[in-house]
């Protein structure tokens, strides 16, 4: 088998909040193959998370295979929200999560990480955010369904566009979408499902142009629900993993993050080097299926009755 080999490359991942999420899974599969790791949290909790990471809270977590733990190069805060500093509202701003930070809009970020490191080779988009999320569409705000467009979807773009002229020769990146963006589903809400329609439909646009312009590849991944943080706050993530898992052709699996970051990885990596402007389903093949086979109404049918 042909393994992974990152070593001598460095990876900025946006959007490591806390060691339970896709992001997280995908830095440390990273760092297995041999990457820097360079994380970009959230500005509001940054100071959370990096006295967690100080008090050895995530220790456990860190653990590679070999026994050692997952280091980090540095972390920045960052507001995928906003370019520039002038885009950042006073409100904002002088918010006690703010007051103290300073270079945590994308520009800044990326002026930063060059500075820094001088260039990087990978950049994991892990980032999503919607005010509204629990809200039908209908219900939805025009300020709650831009805000998760600009935070969702957007930020990829702002990211790419900031990112990629420090990027190398043949470097790659990466987002994590959901298959909302091309089926309905109910209590996904808040403009989230419009928001990973726009990040697919953008991922293969900007394989063209980021292609043509810096031979960089971008590719994303649709992974299965995951109980994550970010997901417990749509408030159905239970619901949805027992739905997967009574209605994918991997019956009754539950999906793991590592599994994520085992394709990211992939996708990052080298072997990929001809594959751009792809939606990798990573989700047990849920999205394979037209039909509920633990609906009521099939149970009568001694077909789908047995398949459960």
């Amino acid at each position: 088998m042909i393994g992974m080999n990152l070593k001598g490359k460095k990876a900025f991942i946006a959007g490591i909040g806390d060691d339970h999420g896709f992001g997280w899974s995908i830095a440390k599969a990273l760092a297995e193959a041999g990457a820097e790791i360079i994380i970009g949290t959230w500005a509001p909790i940054v100071g959370i998370f990096t006295t967690s990471w100080k008090n050895g809270k995530f220790d456990e977590s860190r653990k590679l295979s070999d026994g050692s733990l997952m280091e980090v190069a540095k972390i920045y805060p960052i507001d995928a929200a906003f370019d520039r500093p002038e885009d950042v509202p006073a409100a904002i701003a002088e918010n006690k999560r703010y007051a103290k930070l300073s270079g945590y809009t994308i520009s800044e970020v990326a002026e930063l990480v060059q500075k820094d490191f001088g260039q990087i080779d990978i950049l994991v988009h892990s980032l999503a955010n919607a005010p509204e999320v629990t809200k039908n569409l209908l219900d939805t705000s025009r300020q709650g369904y831009l805000a998760a467009m600009s935070a969702s979807s957007y930020s990829f773009v702002s990211l790419l566009s900031h990112f990629g002229p420090l990027m190398s020769e043949k470097a790659a990146a990466l987002s994590l979408t959901y298959i909302a963006s091309v089926k309905a589903i109910p209590g996904y809400g808040g403009g989230m499902s419009s928001a990973k329609a726009a990040l697919e439909s953008d991922t293969r646009t900007l394989a063209w142009e980021a292609g043509r312009k810096w031979n960089i590849r971008v590719n994303a991944i649709s992974a299965g629900p995951l109980r994550s943080r970010a997901a417990r706050a749509i408030g159905m993530i239970d619901d949805m993993i027992a739905y997967s898992k009574a209605n994918a052709p991997l019956k009754d699996k539950d999906l793991e993050a590592e599994e994520v970051a085992s394709a990211a990885t992939f996708l990052l990596s080298p072997l990929a080097s001809a594959i751009t402007g792809e939606v990798l389903y990573v989700d047990n093949g849920l999205h394979a299926m037209g039909m509920a086979i633990d609906s009521a109404a099939l149970q009568k049918n001694p077909i789908y009755a047995t398949s459960n």
